[in-house]
Formats: C-alpha cells, structure tokens, sequence
C-alpha cells in the first residue's frame, strides 16, 4: 500500500480540526432559541461530523413540525459565522504529521461537506492548513460526499490519479465516498466517533488511532 500512495486528501471536521466546540455553541443557541435544552458531550461528539442538520436533529429528537430545518439550518449558519473560531484547534498530532507529508513531497488537500464560504473563513486561522494543494468544500460541486465526483475532483486539482490517492475521515460517508471513487480509505479514529458508531464495519482499508499512525502506512 505505502509504494501506492502517492497524495492524501483529509476531511476536516474531526479529522483535522476539532470544530465541535463552536460548532456545538452555534448548535445550543439555536436550540435555546425554542426553549430546548442543550447537547449533550456525546451528542455533540456522534453528531458534529454531520453538520448543522445532525446537531440540530439530535438536539430536537425530532424536529417539529411547525419548524423548518432549512431555517434552522440557516439561524445556526449565522451563530457559527460570528463565531468560528472560538475553541476550534487542530488536532494533536496534524501539525507535524502534515510538516511530514510536506517533506516527503507528498501532496495532501482537503476534502470537506462544510460550506466554501465556512471554510474560507475557518483556515486562515490555521496557517498549516493553508498549505493543502486541494480545498474542496461541500458546494464547490453540486453534488457532495458520500457523492465521488468531489474526492476526484481534488484528486485532479493535485494532479494525482484517484487510485494513488488516500481519503481520511472519521465517518461512515467518508469511507462510502473514498470505496465509490476507488481510492483506500482510513478511519480517523480521534475523530468524531461516538459510541454507537462501528467503524469497524465501515468497510474502510483501515484504522488509525493517532493522526502520526498515517506516516507509518506512507
């Protein structure tokens, strides 16, 4: 696998940053604003890989049906906007792993659902992240994870055929996406994984349980 590799491509919420802080915040508020309690740890923990809609249905159970998830999806947009980056940090370990893959010459970039404007605004605070060859966010295309085409397209901006190119995620959609563009796909298992998730049954090429476990397969 190691002589296949030659480029890498990360997820970012639970993979490379850890966003469920401010993600969780922008999450609470809106719940607050319809008189809801807030998440739980574990709940922001299994949910924040999934974006707005999976902190926003596991903070409601149910959204009600006078309530429009689009709408609610927007007002959390707005919380988290001016709020970004308040707790958000990378994870221990990504800076020098990433010094490494540099190094190595082995190009890397990201490949995320979260929205291009979030994105734009989230990764100049983190100057190593503003390395990556390839940004490509949820609507850089129209169609997003566990969709290929985006994975691909970030293959073709580092200019690195798909096969040769690893995806990290912490995700089950992740590894659906990584298996549907035929490229090897791992498990961030620092990530977002909460306890009724099964990464094992993820049909991933593997597991890593410290982001410096990747150098080790490279």
């Amino acid at each position: 696998m190691a002589s296949t590799i030659k480029a890498v491509l990360f997820d970012l919420d639970g993979t490379l940053l850890d966003t469920a802080p401010d993600m969780a915040n922008a999450a609470n508020r809106v719940l607050a604003d319809y008189d809801h309690p807030p998440l739980s740890d574990e709940q922001i923990r299994a949910n924040t890989s999934y974006g707005a809609r999976g902190l926003l249905t596991a903070g409601f159970g149910t959204i009600p049906s006078h309530l429009d998830i689009h709408q609610l999806r927007l007002q959390f947009l707005d919380y988290y906007e001016q709020n970004i980056c308040v707790n958000t940090s990378l994870y221990h370990g990504i800076s020098p792993m990433l010094t490494a893959l540099d190094n190595m010459q082995l190009p890397w970039g990201i490949m995320t659902n979260k929205p291009g404007f979030l994105t734009e605004l989230l990764l100049p605070f983190f100057p190593e992240l503003m390395r990556a060859r390839a940004i490509v966010c949820g609507d850089t295309l129209s169609v997003a994870k566990p969709h290929p085409a985006p994975l691909l397209h970030a293959c073709e901006m580092m200019g690195i055929q798909h096969q040769h190119c690893a995806y990290i995620g912490d995700i089950e959609k992740d590894m659906i996406a990584a298996r549907a563009a035929s490229m090897p796909g791992y498990v961030a298992g620092w990530g977002y994984i909460g306890a009724d998730h099964t990464p094992q049954a993820w049909q991933a090429t593997g597991i890593l349980s410290h982001p410096g476990d990747l150098l080790s397969i490279l």
